[in-house]
């Protein structure tokens, strides 16, 4: 008997509903854990970054990942080509500008222009929401973490998960 293969664990909006979970979500989904792999739901943002829950949806028996859009990660990107938010054409955003990713509950990114206050950066919490399509014009910085207590790498995905 074949096993499912499951998505890798990270962030991913639903398209439909799966189980419990209603569609056009942002979700965490883990791929293991006990019982089983899940989704974990944001309770809370700090500095436009998703605070996850510990405690999760199991995800219903016989899942494949259907109906989960992956999501590029939270965090600090350059733009590489000049592109709008929307088909309206509100925003534009032109290359080489530091921009940070983040998204909404609905799964819906969210770009902040974080301003340089002389003392450090400050990020502004209001963004702009943004199309899927136009996410391909984004680069993720390599920024180290404070909480990264690993040199091996100068930034890696985390999910921030509240206990």
């Amino acid at each position: 008997m074949a096993t499912t293969e499951l998505p890798p664990c990270g962030l991913y909006r639903t398209t439909t509903k799966i189980g419990d979970c209603e569609a056009d979500r942002l979700v965490y989904f883990h791929n293991h854990g006990d019982p089983g792999p899940g989704f974990y739901f944001p309770e809370k943002w700090v500095k436009n970054r998703a605070q996850f829950s510990a405690r999760g949806t199991t995800a219903p028996k016989g899942f494949d990942g259907t109906g989960l859009k992956p999501l590029p990660r939270e965090g600090f990107y350059r733009v590489a080509k000049t592109f709008h938010c929307c088909s309206k054409k509100c925003v534009e955003f032109t290359p080489e500008t530091f921009v940070q990713l983040g998204y909404n509950g609905n799964g819906v990114a969210l770009l902040f222009s974080p301003e340089y206050s002389g003392t450090g950066f400050d990020l502004p919490e209001r963004g702009t929401k943004i199309d899927d399509d136009v996410l391909a014009n984004l680069v993720l910085l390599q920024i180290r973490e404070k909480n990264d207590v690993r040199d091996d790498i100068p930034a890696f995905p985390r999910v921030n998960i509240i206990h």
